[in-house]
Formats: structure tokens, C-alpha cells, sequence
């Protein structure tokens, strides 16, 4: 018995190793559209892994091929190569798992030639002992096979941010139809579509601006002025459509970058789609038929039947979706063959064929899959030096602290972070507030003024708060975010119950912010300050075990001591106010010299208590757009590499407003707006 493990890899490893591949497959079809949402991390571990092993397994199954002796029980093995190769090629709705994949498109080409090299090595070893039928069914496999493996490293070259600004600098405009309030079909059929679908249609007309942003190329005047008209009306439609589209857009944008779509929706990628369950199933056919089942194993039988059952379900559900997808019906009123507009839209065969689609999709939402989580992280620096180094801090926060800096430092983000869904109000005052900035933002969409000088100018305070901007983005989110949080816990308008609304949103974007320096600083521009943000912690540490100690009663203690989250919105609301009024009478001579950022958030904090007792602006509005100023700034000086990545593990708030400040302050918008006031 001691044997037995041994003896079934060496009798039996082939075919474990060809039904983990298909499995790898089936796991990565099945899960490779929760990136587009923020997932459960257990959900992305798990397809992560499975990106991982579905190569590795697939490469060293045909490595074992070419250097196993082929023993006469496994005759069927040689059929097993061409779905080895049909698995690295992978499903359509996942090529790259980050955005480097895509930068090294050369060494899966590389990689390409190698299996095929070897995959053709192994065949011509052990295709000898098959029978015509067989060899037939092999053949059809492996040219479909290598097709599709190519088609993947095609796909990767195609996502890579270089080759894309390339490509759109010769691509014609009309590959991007013409989106009209009443499309073709549907002046032939009303109410053929929802209003989601609609979306998605008047998305991919516009898709062509959000391609050259993400790469950040100019993008050339339309003579026909046909994109300065959409834009004109889209800026004329209200907050939810504006939204709706920009995360459409961004959703267009990871199909690109991190699925086969490029390569799919074409004429040749559509072909190899409508060929490809039809050689599976003639293979079958052929293997079916092939009268050798006595001479095989049957367990081989059985594996052979599989692989083939699940390469025909694979390749049929892909051939649905491709041509169900709306990137299909941008193809179709793109392409120049009206025949085919008239048999598959006129008629309301598309149509039929989405909806179909859709059906089989309704427990993934549906169209409405496509959009963004509209989550925004929340991160309180004064909730988190409050709450740490307790006497009832987490048991895994102990254990974290015991192991190391690093994993402490891990624990305490990941702890004291949290995230709220964006409601509708915010939505409002973001659209309302990157729409009204006009003369601020260049032809290309670019801001001209540094973070908070946009509002503070507007009135007049540019010079009164300056000091307390701080002289890189993080430090000014620093300052900003603890004097907001001593100006809420002192101000008396905040108290206000007309001012909940204002003040939920500054808390909101405030929090945000700081969850980006802490959580995400890649998504900020500028030098990072970590070492800053580090002091400042340690600094405020001091500060509230000098002047408060916590005591909480003992019923308490064990529910703290198994606590995985302990987010700004969590079980104490008032925590950091309670520290914000501390940090409000520390005198001067207690802050660290070191760590001068407390007495600027201080300063800060009075000089708006100030302002708000002289009764002449409305200093809440002030506040929160400051904080629009900020975020809006972060988001329009992120590099679009940053952009790019972040929409691979579920897209980011600031991804969505730095395009939505590209598309309401356009120069294709701008030039149109020009030449009708003249």
C-alpha cells in the first residue's frame, strides 16, 4: 500500500493530467468575469491559482508526451495533444491576468512555437498506432488547436497598451458606428431593447475617445463633427447616464485589455467561433466510429470522451457569446455589408440571439454585469490610531504584530479599512462638479491648477489656505483629512440637520482619499509618503495614550478579540470625533517637530471655524470641494497605466471620474461648442 500513490501517477498521470487541464479550463471560464467587480479575495485566489496551473499543467502534460514511451495501453494519448493544445489557448472571456501579461506577448509567441514544435514531435512519435478515423480526428484537433493558441497570443498583443495607441493611429473611423437615439433594428421593431441595452450600444459609439485616453493619444477632429454631436448630447443628459456610460466604457476597455475581444469580433475570429464546435463534433463523430474501442483501455475510452464532451460545450457556449455579445452589434453596424445588417438586425435575429444570451447569463446579472461595483474604499487615520494597541486588539492582529513590521503594517490597512457604496447624492455632486469646471481643464481633458486652487480661487482663499495644502498631494491629503475630521467634530453648522447630506459626503470623499494614500497609493500621482503617513501614525499613537485611555466593560472584550474588520462605519461612529476634540486642544509644544503635519491640520481646522463664524460662505460647501478638488486632481493625474492595471481586479472610483472629466471637457466637445457660439 505504501506503493499505491507512486504506482497510479506512473500508471495514470497522463490522464490526470489532461482532466486537470480541462478542469483548469472549465474553473477559469466559469470564474474569469468576477474581475470586473470587486470579488470575495477567497473568489481571486482561487482564479488566480487557476491562471497559474492552467499553463503549467497544460505545458507539462505535453512535456510528460514527448518524453514518455508511450506504452501500448495508452495508444489514445497521441489524441490527447491536440486538447492540450486547444487548453492553452485558453476561454475567450480571460487572456491576461494583469497587464503585463499583455506586455509580453513576444515570449507566449515564443512559447507558441515551442509547443507546436513539441506537440508535432509527440504526434508524429505516436500517431502511427491510430487508425484512419482517428488520425483524421487528430488532425482536425490540432490545426484547431494551434488556430486557437495562436489566437491567444494574438489577443495579447493586441491588449498591449503600445501596440493599441499604435493600431488607432491607422484605424478609420467607420470600425465605430454611429449610434442614433433609434437604431435600425429598432425602428423596425420597437422596444427591442431595455434601456441597459441601449447603454451598451451608445457605449461602444463613443468607445473610440475612451480607447485614445487610456493610452493617451490625441485624438484627431471628426470632419462630419459626428463625435462632437454625441458628446454635446451626452453632456446634456443627466447624472446616472453620464455614470452608466463611463463605467460601460471602462468595461469595453477590460474586454480589450484582458479578454480575447479584440481578436473575437472580427471576421476571422468570428469564423474560427462558427468552426470550432463543428470540427469538435465531426472529431467525435470520427472517434465515435472509429471501431478501436476494443483495442483501448477504458478508462482512456472514458478520458478521450471527456476531453472531447467538454471541448464541444466549452466551444459552443463561446460561439453564444461572441455572437450574442454587443460587441457583435457594433460589428454589424459597422460593417460594409448591408446584406448581413438586414438579415441579422432588420429582421430582429440579433436581437433574439441577446436575449437568448442574457437568459443563460441572468445569474450573473445579466447586462448589468458589465458595470462597476460602485464601492469607494473608506480609510480614518485618527479611527485607526484610536483603536490600535489595545488591550483588546484582534488575536490575529497580535499575531500579525508578533511576526514582523511589514505584516503588522499589512493587518492594520487591511483591519481599520472598509468600503460604502456610492449613493446617489454623491453620484450628483460628482457629476455636477467636474461638469461646472470648464476653463480649468485643457482641450485634452487635463487639469491646469493643483489640488484644492480650483475652489479655493473661485473664492478668494487661495492665499489663506495655502500653507495648508501641503507641497505634494499626499501630504495635503494628510492635512486635509484630520482638519476636516476636528473641523466636523467642532463645527456647530455640521450639527445642522439640513447638513447631514454635506456632511456625509465630506466624510465620504475624506476618508477615501486617505484610503488611497494608505490602501492604494498607486492610484495617486506625485511622490509617495509613506514615511510621512508612518510618523504621522506614530505621532497621533502618542498623542491619544498621553491624554485618553479607553475602557470598555468586559462583555465587550471577546467579541474585539475575534474582529476581522474594524472600518471607519463600524461598531464605534464617534471614535474619531471623540480624538478629533483631543486633537483640537493639544497645545503647540505636543506635536512632534518631526511630524509637523498636526499643527497644519490644526491650523487648518480653526482658520474654518473661523471662516464659518464670519457667517459669509457656506464653508461645508467649501469643504466638500476641496475634497472634490483633490479626488478630482488624483484622479485626472493618475498615469493611465494605473488606470489600466486597476481595472483588472475590479476598476477604481478615480478610473471612472478622470474619464468623465475627459468626456465632458473633450476638444472634439470644446471645438463643437466654439463653432456654435461663433
Amino acid at each position: 500500500m505504501a506503493g499505491g500513490p507512486l504506482d497510479l501517477w506512473n500508471d495514470w498521470s497522463i490522464q490526470i493530467l489532461v482532466l486537470l487541464s480541462l478542469t483548469l479550463q472549465v474553473i477559469l471560464f466559469l470564474f474569469a468575469g468576477i474581475r470586473r467587480r470587486e470579488a470575495n479575495p477567497l473568489l481571486n485566489l482561487l482564479l488566480w491559482l487557476t491562471y497559474q496551473l492552467a499553463d503549467s499543467t497544460a505545458m507539462f502534460a505535453l512535456g510528460h508526451l514527448s518524453l514518455s514511451d508511450a506504452p501500448g495501453d495508452h495508444q489514445l494519448a497521441a489524441f490527447w495533444v491536440p486538447f492540450l493544445m486547444l487548453h492553452l489557448g485558453g476561454p475567450d472571456n480571460i487572456t491576461a491576468y494583469a497587464l503585463q501579461d499583455n506586455q509580453l506577448w513576444l515570449r507566449h509567441l515564443q512559447m507558441l512555437v515551442v509547443q507546436v514544435l513539441g506537440a508535432t514531435y509527440v504526434l508524429y512519435r505516436q500517431i502511427t498506432i491510430n487508425g484512419p478515423f482517428v488520425l483524421l480526428a487528430i488532425i482536425l484537433m490540432f490545426t484547431l488547436g494551434a488556430v486557437k493558441y495562436a489566437e491567444r497570443t494574438w489577443a495579447l498583443r493586441c491588449g498591449n497598451i503600445d501596440r493599441l495607441r499604435s493600431s488607432l493611429e491607422k484605424e478609420p473611423r467607420s470600425n465605430h458606428y454611429q449610434f442614433h437615439a433609434r437604431t435600425p433594428d429598432q425602428e423596425f421593431r420597437k422596444g427591442a431593447a431595455d434601456k441597459e441595452e441601449l447603454y451598451v450600444r451608445h457605449a461602444h459609439s463613443l468607445f473610440l475617445i475612451c480607447k485614445h485616453a487610456m493610452v493617451d493619444s490625441w485624438i484627431e477632429k471628426d470632419p462630419d463633427n459626428h463625435d462632437a454631436n454625441k458628446l454635446m448630447a451626452l453632456k446634456q443628459e443627466g447624472y446616472e447616464v453620464m455614470w452608466a456610460m463611463m463605467e460601460l466604457e471602462l468595461s469595453l476597455m477590460y474586454d480589450i485589455l484582458y479578454t480575447k475581444a479584440a481578436v473575437v469580433h472580427t471576421w476571422h475570429g468570428y469564423c474560427i467561433r462558427l468552426a470550432s464546435p463543428l470540427v469538435t463534433a465531426v472529431s467525435f463523430l470520427l472517434f465515435h466510429f472509429s471501431g478501436k474501442d476494443g483495442n483501448h483501455s477504458s478508462l482512456d475510452v472514458v478520458v478521450t470522451y471527456t476531453l472531447l464532451c467538454g471541448a464541444f460545450l466549452l466551444e459552443t457556449i463561446s460561439v453564444l457569446a461572441a455572437l450574442g455579445s454587443t460587441w457583435t452589434y457594433a460589428f454589424l453596424c459597422a460593417t460594409q455589408w448591408n446584406w448581413l445588417q438586414c438579415a441579422a438586425l432588420f429582421t430582429g435575429r440579433w436581437d433574439r440571439l441577446r436575449r437568448f444570451v442574457n437568459t443563460m447569463t441572468t445569474r450573473h446579472g445579466g447586462a448589468r454585469a458589465r458595470r462597476w461595483s460602485a464601492k469607494m474604499g473608506q480609510y480614518n487615520i485618527l479611527h485607526r490610531c484610536a483603536r490600535r494597541d489595545t488591550a483588546w486588539s484582534p488575536l490575529l492582529g497580535r499575531l500579525a504584530n508578533t511576526v514582523g513590521e511589514e505584516l503588522k503594517e499589512w493587518w492594520d490597512r487591511k483591519h481599520y479599512s472598509g468600503s460604502i457604496e456610492i449613493y446617489d447624492d454623491l453620484r450628483q455632486r460628482m457629476f455636477d462638479y467636474i461638469r461646472q469646471l470648464k476653463g480649468a481643464v485643457n482641450s485634452q481633458g487635463v487639469l491646469r491648477k493643483s489640488w484644492g486652487q480650483e475652489t479655493l480661487e473661485n473664492l478668494g482663499l487661495y492665499d489663506y489656505f495655502q500653507n495648508q495644502l501641503g507641497v505634494e498631494l499626499q501630504e495635503g491629503i494628510i492635512i486635509w483629512h484630520i482638519g476636516t475630521d476636528i473641523f466636523l467634530a467642532k463645527s456647530s453648522g455640521a450639527k445642522a440637520v439640513g447638513a447631514k447630506m454635506q456632511v456625509k459626503a465630506i466624510r465620504a470623499l475624506s476618508n477615501y482619499m486617505m484610503f488611497l494614500l494608505v490602501e492604494r497609493p498607486y492610484m495617486l500621482p506625485g511622490l509617495a509618503q509613506a514615511r510621512l503617513y508612518e510618523r504621522t501614525c506614530k505621532n497621533l499613537v502618542d498623542i491619544w495614550n498621553k491624554k485618553k485611555r479607553e475602557r470598555r466593560a468586559r462583555s465587550n472584550r471577546l467579541k474585539e478579540l475575534f474582529r476581522l474588520r474594524d472600518d471607519p462605519n463600524s461598531s464605534q461612529p464617534t471614535q474619531s470625533d471623540v480624538f478629533a476634540i483631543i486633537l483640537y486642544d493639544v497645545e503647540k509644544p505636543d506635536y512632534s517637530m518631526a511630524v509637523p503635519r498636526l499643527q497644519y491640520a490644526n491650523r487648518l481646522a480653526k482658520k474654518l471655524l473661523g471662516k464659518e463664524e464670519e457667517r459669509n460662505i457656506d464653508v461645508l460647501k467649501l469643504v466638500c470641494d476641496v475634497w472634490m478638488d483633490f479626488l478630482v486632481y488624483a484622479a485626472n493625474r493618475c498615469s493611465r497605466e494605473s488606470h489600466a492595471k486597476k481595472l483588472s481586479s475590479g476598476g477604481e472610483l478615480t478610473t471612472i471620474l478622470w474619464l468623465m472629466t475627459g468626456y465632458l471637457h473633450n476638444h472634439l466637445l470644446m471645438n463643437r461648442s466654439d463653432q456654435v457660439d461663433g
